[in-house]
């Protein structure tokens, strides 16, 4: 039998055998993040076309080739979301959140869309973790920023990332770093792409980010931006470095990165792999003073970062990065009869309320098909319930990742399978394994 449709081409499942581990690293960057100060955000998929063609830049790659736009039913040119500082700049402007006290810091989980070729990396549909802050121009909140970065990497166990560090100036600075490109890039007008030339007028700087190969290999020779800041721009960049190296955060400059997006002015920054192909930038960001007033705010100074779930996982696999395991069942009930699946029911949903993973059979298969089942999805434990055991009122429980077994009261089952399983805990203890201290108390606790 054919299926109707399979996904579209640059999308991708994420299936229940890999769900949980990017959801333990999304939680991760989430609680690391509320630890510098930042609280979730969420903005809707889609916005006016106009939000991105403002605030990212219509001289930018995103703009002119990878947005997914539309007319909705109304006429109106929508946008899905290729980016979140966009959205949440908006969000921040929108329900004057400047009139809280600053900085304001925000973090997000969120899907972006753009119009690319597919690669490894590099999605139709990809996932982002970001963080925003917004109102604040010192240096300290730059490196503050990159700091957050080098946390959740170093919490995962990354290892292999190089921090890579440039000044793109502020708007007065760069009209004369734009003279020199112009002046540079009119020399080579014959070998640019059209698209380059439209930029050569419009904003010289985004022929630096040009993918083609004729294009980059020009760009190589093209003037450095670090000779054209200014001395207030050249201070915050330097007074930047100085908060990276109390730190101990270690960095390279490289004054070609300018970044995708035209909101960026001064501190750009990117972590860079070497292990996972072409798509190398695995988190990048920086400072966009201007992108408040281009949306019709007052000057907001703020900075931000974007960080790549899909890459930070295909890195992650390449360095076989140990992950926390799967949650596994606590129990299976393995029933025989319609009265002990009810009794099943009853405690599985009693079990449950007591935090417990449990499981019991909802197909009607045999205790022996039941049995296999509960092997397959490496249930720690089972216990059977017939008919005997409900007339007896005794059930016996089996420990399926060892040889132990315990007979425990049905009447009394939920507070005696906990101290049940606290013994077993205390048994392999014992053996020199076992749970955590911080989390075998907690279920101690829960027994008190």
């Amino acid at each position: 039998m054919a299926l109707v449709t399979k996904a579209i081409k640059g999308t991708q499942d994420l299936l229940p055998c890999d769900s949980y581990k990017n959801r333990f690293v999304e939680q991760t960057m989430l609680d690391i993040a509320a630890k510098f100060g930042f609280k979730e955000i969420r903005t809707p998929v889609f916005e006016h076309t106009e939000l991105f063609s403002r605030g990212v830049g219509d001289t930018t790659d995103v703009v002119q080739k990878e947005m997914y736009t539309f007319d909705d039913k109304g006429g109106r040119s929508i946008t899905l979301r290729p980016e979140g500082t966009a959205g949440a700049m908006r969000a921040f402007l929108e329900h004057g959140l400047f009139n809280e006290p600053l900085p304001q810091k925000v973090s997000y989980l969120t899907s972006c869309y753009r119009y690319e070729k597919p690669q490894a990396g590099r999605l139709r549909e990809f996932h982002q973790f970001g963080v925003e802050c917004f109102g604040t121009a010192a240096p300290a909140a730059d490196a503050e920023l990159i700091c957050l970065a080098h946390q959740i990497f170093n919490f995962l166990g990354i290892e292999g990332l190089t921090l890579e560090l440039n000044s793109i100036g502020c708007p007065t600075c760069r009209k004369l770093y734009h003279k020199a490109l112009r002046d540079y890039f009119e020399a080579h007008r014959a070998q640019l792409c059209p698209t380059c030339l439209d930029r050569l007028e419009r904003n010289p700087m985004r022929i630096l980010d040009c993918k083609n190969p004729e294009c980059k290999e020009i760009a190589q020779n093209a003037p450095k931006v670090l000779d054209y800041i200014c001395s207030d721009c050249a201070a915050h960049f330097d007074a930047v470095k100085r908060h990276l190296d109390a730190m101990n955060i270690p960095y390279v400059v490289n004054p070609t990165i300018v970044r995708g997006l035209d909101y960026y002015t001064r501190t750009v920054f990117e972590f860079v792999s070497t292990q996972i192909g072409a798509q190398g930038t695995v988190c990048g960001g920086g400072r966009y003073d201007g992108l408040a007033e281009e949306l019709g705010g007052s000057a907001t100074p703020s900075l931000g970062f974007a960080l790549g779930i899909e890459r930070l996982m295909l890195l992650i696999q390449a360095q076989n990065t140990p992950l926390p395991e799967e949650e596994k069942t606590d129990l299976f009930i393995v029933t025989m009869g319609d009265d002990a699946n009810c009794r099943a029911a009853q405690l599985a949903c009693s079990l449950r309320e007591n935090g417990m993973t449990v499981q019991y059979d909802v197909l009607g298969r045999s205790v022996k098909a039941q049995m296999k089942y509960a092997n397959k999805i490496k249930a720690c434990n089972t216990v059977v319930i017939g008919d005997s055991e409900l007339e007896s009122g005794v059930v016996t429980v089996k420990d399926m990742e060892g040889d132990g077994s315990a007979q425990l009261p049905l009447a009394d089952f939920e507070d005696a399978f906990e101290r049940y399983l606290i013994q077993a805990e205390l048994r392999k203890i014992a053996d020199g394994e076992g749970m955590e201290g911080a989390d075998l108390s907690q279920l101690l606790t829960k027994t008190e």
